[in-house]
């Protein structure tokens, strides 16, 4: 009987610090793993990176674009580009151009004027 009676004794009295240690284990894994911990932000940061690199490129083509477009008004035309332009809209070469074919898969890179 006093073995049993020291046991509870001891559990009551080591039960709020396992619970306390249950707790503490319970949020320190969420603040890692969870939603909005520690991994969830490592994440978050290296997507963001990505989407910032994406912007810039973005950025960069659409300057290289206008740019090219200003060469395309009516104030100032360059008559190469708009040659260019031509010859790829009406599919017309001149007799002594050399034109190379290129795969649908290969596009064209575009040279930054």
């Amino acid at each position: 009987m006093g073995l049993l009676r020291e046991i509870r004794t001891r559990a009551r009295q080591a039960t709020p610090q396992v619970l306390a240690a249950c707790m503490v284990a319970y949020f320190a894994y969420h603040a890692l793993h969870g939603d909005r911990g520690f991994y969830a932000w490592i994440m978050l940061n290296q997507e963001k990176g990505q989407m910032l690199a994406t912007a810039e490129t973005v950025a960069a083509d659409r300057l290289r674009l206008e740019r090219r477009v200003a060469l395309l008004r009516r104030d100032h035309l360059d008559p190469d580009l708009l040659e260019e332009q031509a010859q790829a809209i009406l599919n017309y070469g001149a007799a002594n151009d050399h034109i190379i074919f290129l795969g649908p898969d290969l596009g064209r890179t575009g040279s930054a004027r």
